[in-house]
């Protein structure tokens, strides 16, 4: 690991020389990759830094604690030091192990979250739309921008589906293990007896992709126009600018009528075919190699249960790592650092114990 990571820290050194050259400047494709490169480099080699100086530390109090000639007062210092370093580095060692697993690819991409009401129908569509609130809200404390790409709204304010684009660097990291069956217990607006009822939304977290990513023959889709409709079957305008495309290999099938142009609705759908096309293709290629579920983790399996939002307690509980928080209204209202930041931890782990036993 430590040649590795010296490797590392020599290839950061080349990167740094390499962007004060004027040839490299003034050739923005370069530099813009070797940024890229040296962002993702420096926590490791900052890290790595780190366990150096640690190290360094340990070995010089080792050194002093041989010399016979030091007082008693120093020596316990000394002892101290060498105690305190050799916890650090075990700590630090940890920490690089997981720096250096390798990064998913589509980490830094745009992401795509779709939402769709599943069990408890319009108590279902409201909970969509508290969710794509929530992510919306999330986005924004990110400095994220959120773009709405298809919806069914229902008469009450929620959505039987909603389609949209978080745009931000990181963003796909970030919501990536969103993807699953989040479930909500409280008593609906809709119910007059006052209880507590069960519903379940599904999420899909998927990283956007580039025309360059994923061939599509334009002979295999079958693009269809129609009238957009809103709530209760009202007619949002009276030309066809609605788009439904069929990928008739798949039979993946994408609908847009948000936009008035009939080339956005279809620009917007494309964006969506693309990534659900490229995330069947993700998944083949996950299937084909995975021998257990270990090789799988965190591939965001939509059909699993995820979360249990409970408004009568006040909790979350995602049940993947079995944290619960009591604090719904903060969550909901976007607070979903916590959360992300804990699941990123686990998955991290999991790749490690993986990656040992391999």
């Amino acid at each position: 690991m430590f040649d590795k990571l010296k490797s590392v820290e020599e290839r950061y050194e080349e990167i740094n020389n390499n962007l004060s050259q004027p040839q490299v400047v003034s050739d923005n494709e370069l530099y813009t990759k070797l940024m890229k490169e040296h962002k993702n480099l420096t926590p490791i080699v900052e890290k790595y830094r780190e366990y150096v100086k640690v190290k360094q530390n340990g070995e010089e109090a080792e050194l002093m604690l041989s010399d016979p000639t030091i007082d008693k007062e120093f020596k316990d210092l000394c002892e101290q030091e060498l105690i305190e370093s050799k916890k650090e580095i075990a700590r630090i060692s940890d920490e690089l192990k997981i720096l250096l697993l390798p990064k998913d690819e589509n980490d830094d991409k745009n992401v795509i979250v779709e939402i769709r009401g599943g069990a408890g129908g319009e108590e279902a569509a409201l909970f969509a739309g508290s969710l794509y609130r929530m992510y919306s809200m999330y986005a924004e404390s990110k400095r994220f921008k959120t773009e709405i790409l298809a919806s069914n709204p229902t008469e009450l304010g929620g959505f039987k589906e909603v389609s949209f684009m978080i745009e931000g660097e990181g963003a796909y990291s970030r919501l990536k293990y969103e993807s699953g069956v989040h479930r909500v217990q409280r008593v609906p607006e809709t119910e007059a007896s006052g209880r507590i009822h069960t519903s379940t939304v599904t999420v899909a977290v998927l990283p956007e992709v580039e025309d360059v990513e994923v061939d599509i023959n334009p002979a295999d889709l079958q693009i269809d126009t129609y009238r957009s409709g809103g709530a209760g079957g009202q007619h949002v305008n009276k030309t066809e600018s609605a788009i439904r495309i069929t990928h008739i290999p798949t039979g993946l099938v994408v609908e847009c009528q948000d936009e008035r142009s009939q080339y956005k609705n279809k620009d917007k759908a494309m964006k969506v075919l693309r990534s659900r096309l490229y995330e069947l293709e993700l998944k083949k290629q996950t299937d084909s190699v995975a021998s257990d579920r270990k090789a799988q983790v965190g591939t965001g399996d939509r059909s699993e249960r995820i979360r249990t939002y409970n408004y009568p307690q006040g909790r979350v509980t995602d049940h993947r790592i079995g944290l619960t928080l009591y604090k719904i209204d903060q969550i909901l209202n976007g607070d979903i650092d916590e959360i992300v930041d804990a699941l990123t931890t686990h998955y991290r782990t999991e790749m490690l114990k993986a990656e040992n036993e391999n």
